[in-house]
């Protein structure tokens, strides 16, 4: 089964708190699939993660760029996995019924948002039926993440 872990931001950004899981995916030599959305979201998150940081970038493609196959980190709005990932981010609303193919499964959501609340509760209970090792993790005060389920 995959691992399926929620991220309930309170304290940062989507981009900032996406930037440094997707640091720690690549530092542990995965490949990645961020699956958006909201149609809206995906050229300014792609900008984002080029100049998240002054002193660094993660390298990525989106399908209208070409060469996601040679890419770490593939940006999509669909199920398509063309850079072999092992990682399946899922933001701004995006779900996925394509996660068996991921060793790991990351759901982010602004707990801000009755609307993202709803759709990651509704996630987790399926994913959790479906038979899935789902945790839920949420941002302390601090900006740390805390395991709390």
């Amino acid at each position: 089964m995959t691992e399926v872990l929620f991220y309930h931001l309170q304290n940062a950004p989507l981009v900032q708190a996406l930037s440094k899981l997707l640091e720690a995916s690549l530092k542990r030599g995965w490949r990645v699939v961020v699956k958006v959305g909201d149609e809206a979201a995906l050229e300014p998150l792609s900008s984002d993660l080029w100049t998240y940081r002054a002193d660094s970038f993660l390298p990525h493609a989106t399908a209208s760029e070409g060469g996601a196959g040679d890419q770490p980190i593939y940006l999509t709005r669909g199920d398509e996995n063309p850079n072999g990932a092992q990682v399946l981010f899922l933001v701004h609303g995006a779900a996925s019924d394509e996660i068996e193919g991921f060793s790991r499964c990351v759901l982010l959501f602004d707990g801000g948002d009755e609307e993202a609340l709803g759709l990651a509760r509704h996630q987790w209970k399926t994913l959790k039926a479906a038979g899935h090792d789902a945790t839920y993790w949420q941002q302390s005060d601090e900006g740390r993440w805390e395991k709390k389920a």
